[in-house]
């Protein structure tokens, strides 16, 4: 196929787009997500999807000056896994944004803090299914908290590792690990990390999830 004219290039980029909702009923509600069921116009004609409305989420890459990234392995149900994760959590906090959600995270389920934060990816995590939008943040120059966070459930029994980057990556690409903000994070801070680290944006307070003001 051939070249597109220069002028004719376009960066790639999701778009919005807005469509006529004809009528919308919460199906199921749960303790964090609502089934919903929506009939919409699309090009003239009604269609009706259900999906999985989410509060969306934050994770963390912590990485320290040698480059090993802070993992935590738990047990998730639905997939009946102790998968290796990053520190993450829901945007449950009304008017918190998604950096100082990311902040109480990363204390409440590996007791630390950290000076530098940096937005390192987005994503949403399965957009045929669910409305979930999660921002993954790259956190240095950390240290402990003051006390340790009292954790509960699926929680309590946290294993914390530290896993050199490139070892992370090539664990992603031979599929011993699976999770989804895990492999986000991980790959673009390796691309982040080949490109000098030139192409990290600091994290601002002031960002909220642009799902949440649509849904």
């Amino acid at each position: 196929m051939p070249d597109s004219p220069a002028s004719e290039v376009r960066l790639i980029a999701d778009e919005d787009s807005r469509v006529e909702i004809l009528s919308s009923d919460v199906v199921f509600s749960g303790r964090v997500h609502s089934v919903v069921r929506e009939t919409f116009d699309y090009n003239g004609e009604p269609l009706m999807r259900e999906f999985i409305r989410h509060p969306g989420a934050v994770a963390v890459l912590v990485l320290d000056e040698h480059d090993n990234v802070l993992v935590i392995q738990q047990y998730r149900h639905p997939i009946r896994v102790r998968d290796w994760e990053l520190p993450a959590g829901l945007l449950d906090v009304t008017g918190e944004s998604l950096l100082d959600a990311a902040k109480r995270e990363l204390a409440e389920e590996v007791d630390l803090v950290a000076e530098e934060w940096f937005h390192l990816a987005d994503l949403n995590t399965s957009p045929g299914g669910s409305n979930e939008f999660a921002r993954v943040f790259l956190a240095r120059r950390i240290a402990a908290t003051a006390a340790a966070f009292a954790r509960e459930a699926e929680e309590v029994d946290i294993a914390i590792r530290w896993v050199p980057l490139d070892e992370l990556v090539a664990a992603i690409t031979a599929g011993r690990v699976r999770n989804s903000l895990l492999v986000v994070g991980a790959l673009a801070a390796h691309a982040a990390r080949a490109s000098g680290w030139s192409t990290l944006r600091v994290a601002r307070e002031s960002d909220v999830s642009p799902v949440s003001a649509t849904n």
